[in-house]
C-alpha cells in the first residue's frame, strides 16, 4: 500500500523556504520535494489558502512563508493539505452482515480513531520555529564533525 507523504514532503519545503531570504519558485521546490512543479503549485495553493504562504507572479516571485514559524504547527499544515489519512490500516468491509465481523470492526475502529487522535494531538504540539531549530543543531553537529575529521 502506497503511504501519502505529502505532509513530510511540505514540511521539508517549507523548511527549505524558512532558510531563503528570497521567495522560492515552484521549480525550486519541486527539486526538494522531488516531484514536479504542478504538484508543488497545487499543494502550495492549499497552504495558501489557510495563509501560510504567499506567492508572487513574475521575475523575483514565488513562494514565501507568510507567518512566523513559531505560530504554524504541523497540524496546521496537516490541516491545510486536506487532513490526509493517518492511518494505512482499516477495516475489510465498512458495513458487514456477519456478527463476528461486526465485532472485530467495532474493537478495530475504536482503536484506530485512539491512536488517530493521539498523532493529531502531537502535531498540534510541534511548531516549523521546532523543526527549524532540531536542524540548525543537526548542521552545526554536522560542521563541527566535519570540522575536527579535516584537521
Amino acid at each position: 500500500m502506497r503511504r501519502d507523504s505529502r505532509l513530510s514532503a511540505t514540511l521539508h519545503a517549507l523548511l527549505h523556504m524558512a532558510e531563503q531570504n528570497r521567495p522560492m519558485t515552484s521549480a525550486e521546490l519541486a527539486m526538494c520535494m522531488t516531484t514536479n512543479a504542478v504538484v508543488v503549485r497545487r499543494t502550495m495553493a492549499g497552504l495558501r489558502e489557510a495563509g501560510l504562504v504567499r506567492s508572487e507572479k513574475g521575475h523575483g516571485g514565488g513562494w514565501e512563508i507568510a507567518r512566523n514559524l513559531s505560530t504554524v504547527t504541523l497540524k496546521d499544515i496537516y490541516d491545510a493539505l486536506g487532513k490526509p489519512g493517518l492511518m494505512a490500516m482499516g477495516v475489510h468491509l465498512e458495513s458487514p452482515t456477519c456478527l463476528v465481523e461486526q465485532a472485530v470492526n467495532h474493537s478495530l475502529t475504536g482503536a484506530f480513531a485512539e491512536a488517530e487522535a493521539v498523532l493529531v494531538g502531537r502535531l498540534k504540539d510541534v511548531t516549523l520555529a521546532q523543526l527549524a531549530a532540531d536542524f540548525h543543531a543537526r548542521a552545526a553537529d554536522f560542521n563541527s564533525k566535519n570540522l575536527r575529521e579535516t584537521r
